[in-house]
């Protein structure tokens, strides 16, 4: 089984330091809903392995200090770092039948690139992932304009039945929504609405494997202008 977990959002300068701490939030986070992916077993730290494009990878840590340190070491091997954002990808020491991938963009302020936090897992097919709770920690460490849950089967579903297009603002079977978003979700909308303080709004639509109402949700939520692309140039994190 295959999850895909992300947050979007538009130009937001940010230090080290700040980075540092919404990544610390993340893998925490993480962590405690997965309990079993860790390769020490639950209640066990997780330890990450860095996944440079380039040269050795490295252990790091989810407290600050540490995740501060591999940071700026992505930023030194990135001229682009300043301007587009810094860039770091952690793959977690994993239980058997697992895998979990961390990777994200942020801190910069490009005029044509979004900030993003993917996280993709491999889990055992007989497992339940907490979906919802997975896309929250993401929302609330990062305040995306727009996030998602889904698989290959939903990005298919909405490719060939309502038009999607690759990097504009998407809905899986768990979907987040800025408050500028928000705002303009329709009356009538299936699905179970919870507010997320300081954050946004998240919208429970299906359950995984049922593309049909992912589908319906997205064609409204694109009809209301609620998944309207943040205009270019960019100049603001969200709608």
């Amino acid at each position: 089984m295959r999850r895909v977990v992300r947050g979007f959002w538009g130009p937001r300068q940010e230090s080290v330091e700040e980075l540092a701490g919404r990544w610390s939030a993340t893998l925490d986070r993480f962590a405690q809903l997965l309990p079993e992916a860790g390769a020490a077993g639950a209640g066990a730290e997780w330890t990450w392995r860095t996944v440079p494009a380039s040269g050795p990878s490295a252990a790091v840590r989810s407290d600050e200090a540490s995740l501060a340190g591999a940071l700026r070491t992505a930023q030194a091997a990135d001229d682009w770092s300043a301007a587009n954002g810094t860039s770091l990808r952690l793959l977690a020491d994993s239980a058997p039948g697992w895998k979990v991938e961390v990777a994200g963009l942020a801190g910069g302020t490009p005029e044509f690139l979004l900030q993003s936090m993917v996280a993709t897992l491999v889990a055992p097919d007989d497992l339940r992932l907490p979906d919802a709770e997975l896309l929250t920690a993401v929302a609330e460490a990062w305040q995306p304009d727009f996030g998602d849950v889904g698989d290959r089967a939903v990005t298919a579903a909405l490719k060939s039945e309502a038009g999607f297009k690759v990097g504009t603002p998407s809905v899986g079977w768990v979907g987040f929504l800025s408050p500028g978003r928000a705002a303009r979700v329709p009356d009538g909308l299936v699905a179970l609405q919870k507010e997320l303080p300081d954050a946004g709004v998240l919208l429970e639509i299906a359950a995984p494997g049922d593309t049909e109402a992912v589908v319906a949700a997205y064609q409204a939520l694109k009809e209301a202008g609620a998944l309207e692309p943040l205009p270019r140039p960019l100049d603001r994190a969200a709608l």
